[in-house]
């Protein structure tokens, strides 16, 4: 049984720790709260936005050439973008995200599809190095950086690979915000781009129509609207994933922090009660020893 000292320096060392883990879960659920108001504001527009974009590409007709739009017949090569984060103590968030990432790499690999992958962040870099994928392009210590910033350069790149015929598809990979709780994993193609309202839209958008009875004019034509649009577009979505995995990181590591505060302070309650334990069978053993010398004499 461990003596009192060491009981004593054990009970300091958690009380320590708790104190990080409870500043950190602090800092993470201020940082949250920014993060998850960015994240929530950025999906009425990119909603909007796509329904503008759907509304132009039905005016323009069937007869669209606008490269970002042009699906390929065989697709040889996929750029995967995939969004994780540079610092650990964030509990699943990045592995949950790798372990699908991984499968579903060597599922595309197997199907004749060459990944190229870009990654962000430290933690997804490394996990990706020890599954046997080596990265095209790996951007670590990222957060610091405006997102605008990140965000421009890639999109660029994105469409400058897919339309001299580097790639044949784009995804980008990361986690979705959903709570402070959950965060799921989603693979989003963004290139080629849709803008083909689904059945169920065409239909709603058709009783919109006839109950408004608007008739949209085009200034310039439809086809040069959208060719406008589109990379703008594309921006949304890889800006809006970015903010989605950075709302994702703080919740994760304010749950995972408040976690270990909650064990760390059941710890120091059975650490104290064992050191009590320990005390009273000290005192008991000494008690006992007094009393047997007492009684020798």
């Amino acid at each position: 049984m461990p003596n009192l000292k060491d009981i004593r320096t054990r009970i300091g060392t958690v009380k320590k720790t708790k104190q990080i883990t409870s500043a950190m879960k602090l800092v993470a659920g201020a940082k949250l709260k920014r993060a998850t108001e960015r994240a929530l504001a950025a999906r009425p527009y990119r909603e909007q936005l796509e329904a503008v974009l759907k509304r132009v590409g039905a005016a323009a007709g069937d007869d669209l050439e606008e490269p970002l739009l042009q699906s390929r017949e065989t697709v040889k090569r996929i750029m995967v973008v995939t969004l994780t984060s540079d610092r650990g103590l964030c509990g699943p968030f990045n592995n949950a995200l790798m372990r699908k990432v991984n499968p579903w790499l060597k599922e595309r690999a197997a199907d004749g599809a060459e990944p190229v992958v870009h990654i962000y962040g430290r933690k997804g870099m490394n996990a990706l190095k020890r599954s046997g994928f080596e990265p095209a392009e790996a951007v670590v210590d990222y957060g610091r950086t405006s997102k605008m910033d990140l965000v421009r350069p890639l999109t660029s790149a994105m469409v400058a690979a897919f339309i001299d015929g580097d790639v044949d598809e784009v995804y980008i990979v990361y986690n979705r915000f959903k709570s402070a709780l959950v965060q799921t994993p989603t693979f989003e193609r963004v290139l080629p781009l849709s803008v083909q309202a689904t059945e169920g839209e065409e239909d709603e958008g058709e009783a919109h129509d006839a109950e408004t009875a608007t008739d949209y004019r085009y200034e310039p034509a439809a086809g040069e609207l959208l060719g406008a649009l589109l990379p703008l577009y594309l921006q949304t979505l890889v800006l809006g994933a970015f903010l989605e995995t950075e709302a994702g990181e703080f919740a994760a590591r304010m749950t995972a922090m408040d976690s270990a505060t909650r064990n760390a302070g059941d710890l120091i309650d059975q650490l104290s009660l064992d050191y009590n334990r320990a005390r009273q069978a000290a005192i008991t053993t000494e008690i006992i020893e007094i009393v047997s010398g007492a009684a020798a004499l």
